[in-house]
């Protein structure tokens, strides 16, 4: 087994940090030649460089800034376990940053984050929400610790990734109140309907195509959107009917001032924890998978 030399590792950390080997030299007292020999024999056991040479400054490559990235916390970590040993408060708040898909309503993902930020009071939530292959992408980069997204990770983005469910629940169809007389006769109701649907494509877009043709039902496409909250916000004011997690059904009719038309568990609504890890493992993450699983969907 091949083990990392740290001490090349911190050396690179100061250089990066510091701008330069002059002064990174400087900062931990050795000569330049040593310094840069280190960086050389690092950049060979990784087989990757750096640094690259622009004018008289040394500029990180992109494998030096996902290097860095890993010392960063790497280093982080060694002082937090120095100040825990001598029994005195790290001075830093936990971070977790997680990327949310666009398609995710923002109730839902209040409710999957909200354990994480329980479980943790000090906790530092960070969220950035954008498409899910987006989100992978900064994700591979570590820029993320996590996605949450409403289907696994596509087996074609080249991203090592592991999703794991965190629950599942059926979907209510709600309406506002000019629409709401399409609770009688449902489902067939919905055939000729008015209906804002989430964009080609999506998880949620599939399962209601299939759900509407077992149906026998063509509801009329009012408006299709990327983003769950314009698609709500369009629901609310008359638009069309509307599909949503059953399990924020309260919520949304308190908030939006809409009715549920009908209901069903053939059209399944799924949420995933997608990670660089087999396991998850950052205390927050779990918190927030252990939440899921024991009280949003049990």
């Amino acid at each position: 087994m091949e083990w990392l030399n740290y001490r090349h590792l911190f050396y690179f950390w100061t250089v990066a940090r510091a701008g330069s080997i002059a002064r990174a030299s400087e900062e931990l007292r050795l000569s330049q030649p040593t310094i840069s020999n280190q960086l050389k024999t690092l950049e060979g056991a990784l087989g990757h460089r750096l640094f690259e040479r622009q004018g008289r400054r040394l500029v990180l490559t992109d494998v030096g800034r996902t290097a860095l990235r890993y010392a960063d916390d790497i280093f982080r970590t060694g002082r937090e376990l120095q100040q825990a040993l001598k029994g005195l408060p790290t001075g830093e708040r936990l971070r977790v940053v997680v990327g949310v898909a666009d398609v995710i309503p923002k109730m839902v993902a209040e409710r999957l984050l909200q354990p994480a930020v329980a479980a943790a009071p000090e906790v530092a939530l960070v969220c950035r929400e954008a498409p899910l292959a987006q989100l992978l992408g900064q994700l591979a980069l570590h820029d993320l610790d996590v996605v949450l997204a409403d289907a696994p990770a596509p087996e074609n983005v080249k991203v090592r990734a592991y999703s794991h469910l965190l629950g599942e629940c059926g979907v209510v169809f709600l309406a506002a109140p000019r629409l709401a007389h399409a609770k009688k006769g449902f489902p067939r109701s919905l055939d000729g309907a008015p209906f804002l649907l989430p964009s080609p494509g999506t998880a949620l877009r599939h399962a209601l195509d299939r759900w509407f043709e077992a149906q026998g039902v063509r509801p009329e496409v009012a408006g299709e959107f990327d983003d769950a909250a314009l698609l709500e916000a369009f629901g609310r004011r008359g638009l069309g009917l509307f599909a949503a997690p059953a399990v924020i059904e309260r919520e949304v009719c308190a908030e939006m001032q809409v009715q549920p038309v009908g209901r069903t568990d053939e059209v399944r609504e799924r949420y995933y924890a997608i990670s660089v890890e087999r396991r998850l493992r950052h205390p927050a993450v779990v918190a927030m998978a252990e939440g899921a699983r024991n009280r949003v969907f049990r």
